[in-house]
């Protein structure tokens, strides 16, 4: 099985359910970094995969109308409505066309180079836009360091929710996805030349958010678990049910954030 189409396709209605729950889970992650790395009014920002808007919007907060914010992806669907004031939106393939123009004084992905292909060469061009001086910031996911959906394998409910995970992994890696990138980032960055590198870790568990992000996730991809033999019908009727009771307490793949300048 080789595939190499995103899984997780923006113009799926479910798409805009998934960007809310990351949203509530990794905005105060995201937005903690940015503010402790020092974004501030004026600055340049490149949004790499905004995929939603609540990244871009809150980075527009902080530059101000002095400022900019550049959101790309491959599919603006969900970012397209935000363009005017500091906001341009592009479509754009960060491993395939050159960096917009200008450079920046911050870019940031979040959850985005794991699913990317060629994430080493988006990687550099993303190095490629900073300006001297400039800040890049990486947040992507490890389901390699935490690949259950229900780390408490309790029961049948739990063991059917982790089955279904494992087929999500294997759906992803036939894809291109790196289900071990997140862990790399560290290195990555002063590979690539950056300084001061830094890194940490964000596992959520048992969040409302969580269940909202499984049950939209597996209703994107259920036509594909099933194709596959990964599960059944029945066995996704009965998992999204699970969810919906609120009892399953369930977790997503550590995000890690990893940033570092450019001399």
């Amino acid at each position: 099985m080789t595939d190499h189409g995103y899984l997780l396709d923006n113009q799926q209605s479910e798409a805009g359910i998934r960007f809310r729950a990351l949203g509530e889970l990794f905005d105060p992650v995201t937005f903690r970094h940015v503010d402790q790395l020092g974004i501030v009014a004026g600055m340049r920002c490149w949004e790499v995969g905004a995929g939603g808007a609540s990244v871009p919007l809150g980075l527009a907060e902080r530059v101000g109308p002095a400022g900019k914010v550049v959101a790309t992806d491959i599919d603006v669907s969900w970012t397209r409505d935000i363009a005017g004031g500091a906001i341009e939106v592009l479509r754009h393939d960060v491993a395939a066309d050159p960096p917009p123009p200008g450079g920046f004084d911050v870019v940031h992905a979040r959850l985005v180079l794991v699913h990317v292909t060629d994430r080493a060469e988006a990687l550099r061009r993303m190095v490629q836009a900073l300006r001297p001086g400039g800040l890049l910031l990486l947040e992507d996911a490890d389901p390699g360091l935490q690949p259950l959906s229900c780390p408490d394998e309790s029961g049948p409910e739990q063991r059917l929710a982790n089955r279904l995970r494992a087929g999500f992994r294997s759906l992803m890696a036939a894809r291109g996805a790196d289900l071990a990138y997140g862990r790399t980032l560290p290195r990555l960055l002063r590979e690539a030349g950056l300084e001061d590198v830094q890194a940490d870790a964000y596992f959520p568990i048992a969040s409302p958010a969580c269940a909202v992000l499984e049950a939209a996730t597996v209703r994107q991809i259920r036509h594909l678990l099933v194709a596959e033999g990964l599960a059944t019908d029945e066995e996704i009727e009965r998992h999204l049910a699970n969810v919906a009771t609120g009892r399953l307490d369930l977790a997503t793949a550590p995000m890690i954030s990893a940033w570092g300048r450019r001399p």
